[in-house]
């Protein structure tokens, strides 16, 4: 079995289920949000008290790693797959890490962010 540097030792069946498992959070996250849109039609002060409920704010920090590990895999694959040394040429290498890079710094920005306004 071959593994690369940047995968950090995972294998594909653990991607194909983060993958897998992330979408299915998703899929829960968006149909109760639009049950709540389509059917209470909430003002501000009862969004309010939606997203101040603790079991609120847990599954919108669950919904938030699930799309920050879906992005992740799907970055991962797309920069390995496409940025190669037979489409790039020698500088392959350090775009792909520097991609890679950039995207981690910029989704676990997100997820921190994310967090800090669900939880303040």
């Amino acid at each position: 079995m071959v593994t690369s540097v940047t995968n950090l030792g995972r294998s594909g069946l653990s991607d194909w289920l983060i993958q897998r498992v992330s979408a299915v959070v998703l899929l829960a996250y968006v149909i109760f949000l639009s049950y709540v849109l389509l059917a209470c039609s909430p003002d501000y002060q009862e969004w309010k008290a939606l997203f101040e409920n603790t079991c609120m704010r847990i599954f919108s920090v669950a919904a938030l790693l699930a799309i920050a590990m879906h992005a992740w895999i799907g970055l991962w694959s797309v920069s390995t797959d496409y940025l190669t040394e037979r489409t790039l040429g020698g500088k392959a290498t350090l775009l792909r890490l520097s991609f890679q890079a950039i995207s981690a710094a910029v989704l676990f920005t997100y997820v921190v962010w994310g967090i800090q306004i669900l939880w303040s």
